[in-house]
C-alpha cells in the first residue's frame, strides 16, 4: 500500500485573523495553528478556551474599528519577527430586518465593523507585508455582496463595500507584492447564519428550507469555508489577485436549484 498523494502549499509565518472568537474566524485559527502557523486572533471578545492555551496563538481583545486595536496587532507581529505575514478579515456583524427596522445607529455600527474594520486592518498590516516584499490578504465578504437577501439590506450593502474595497486595494498595491482576494461565503453553520436562523418564527422549518436550496442538500460547516481561506492565504493562490472566491456549496451557481419535490425531472 502506498501513501495517498498530497499537495502542499506554503503559508505565511504569521497570520492575523479578525473575528477570531466565533464562526469562520475561530475555525480558521484552529486550522492555521494545526499546520504550524503563528496566529494573532483579534476580536472584541476574549479568546476561546480551546485557542487561548495553544502554542503559537496570541489574542488581541478590542474593536476592529479602533486604530488602537490594530496598533497592538502590529506590535505583536513585530515581536515575532516573521519572514512573511498574512491577514484575514472575518469580523462582521449582522442585524436582521428590513430597512424600516434599521436605525441610523445600526447602520453606523454595521459599516464601522464590516467596512471600516476591514480597511483599518489592511492599512495597519500591509506596510509590514510591503517591507517583506508582499503578502496575502483575504477579505471576507459574502454572497450577499453580489446577491440580494431579504431582511439583510444593510449587511449586504456593507459586504458589497468590503468586496470593492479589497479589489481596489489589490490593484493599488499589486506591484508591491500584495495579493488581496475576496472570500464570499454562503450560509454556514456559524454565528451570523445561526443568528438569522434564531430570528425565524420556525427555526427548524427555516433550516430545512435553506438546506434544500443548497445543491448538496446541506448548509456548509464553517471549517469548510475556512479551508478556502487557507488556500487564498497560500502560495498556491499566487495567480489570484482581486478575485472573489465564492464558497457557498454551489448555491449561487444557478438561479434555481430543482430538488425534485416540485415535479422537475431530476
Amino acid at each position: 500500500m502506498t501513501d495517498r498523494a498530497a499537495l502542499t502549499f506554503k503559508l505565511p509565518d504569521v497570520v492575523a485573523v479578525s473575528g477570531a472568537s466565533s464562526g469562520l474566524g475561530h475555525e480558521l485559527c484552529r486550522l492555521l495553528i494545526g499546520v504550524g502557523v503563528q496566529v494573532i486572533g483579534v476580536d472584541i471578545a476574549k479568546a476561546q478556551q480551546d485557542l487561548a492555551p495553544l502554542d503559537g496563538y496570541s489574542h488581541v481583545t478590542g474593536s476592529v474599528s479602533s486604530e488602537n486595536t490594530w496598533a497592538e496587532v502590529v506590535t505583536s507581529i513585530k515581536d515575532k519577527s516573521p519572514e512573511s505575514v498574512g491577514l484575514v478579515t472575518s469580523a462582521a456583524i449582522l442585524d436582521v430586518g428590513t430597512i424600516l427596522d434599521v436605525t441610523p445607529a445600526d447602520m453606523t455600527r454595521a459599516f464601522d465593523v464590516n467596512v471600516v474594520g476591514t480597511a483599518l486592518a489592511i492599512k495597519a498590516i500591509m506596510p509590514l507585508m510591503i517591507e517583506r516584499s508582499g503578502g496575502p490578504i483575504v477579505a471576507v465578504a459574502s454572497v450577499d455582496a453580489t446577491f440580494a437577501e431579504q431582511q439583510l439590506s444593510v449587511y449586504a450593502a456593507s459586504k458589497a463595500a468590503v468586496r470593492q474595497l479589497a479589489r481596489t486595494i489589490a490593484m493599488d498595491h499589486a506591484r508591491q507584492g500584495i495579493r488581496v482576494n475576496v472570500l464570499s461565503p454562503g450560509p454556514m453553520l456559524a454565528g451570523l447564519f445561526k443568528r438569522h436562523l434564531e430570528s425565524a418564527a420556525d427555526s427548524e422549518r427555516f433550516l430545512a428550507t435553506r438546506s434544500a436550496r443548497q445543491p448538496g442538500g446541506r448548509i456548509l460547516e464553517a471549517r469548510e469555508v475556512a479551508q478556502a481561506a487557507m488556500f487564498l492565504l497560500s502560495d498556491g493562490a499566487s495567480a489570484l489577485n482581486g478575485a472573489d472566491l465564492i464558497a457557498d456549496g454551489g448555491l449561487t451557481t444557478s438561479f434555481d436549484f430543482r430538488t425534485g419535490a416540485e415535479g422537475a425531472s431530476v
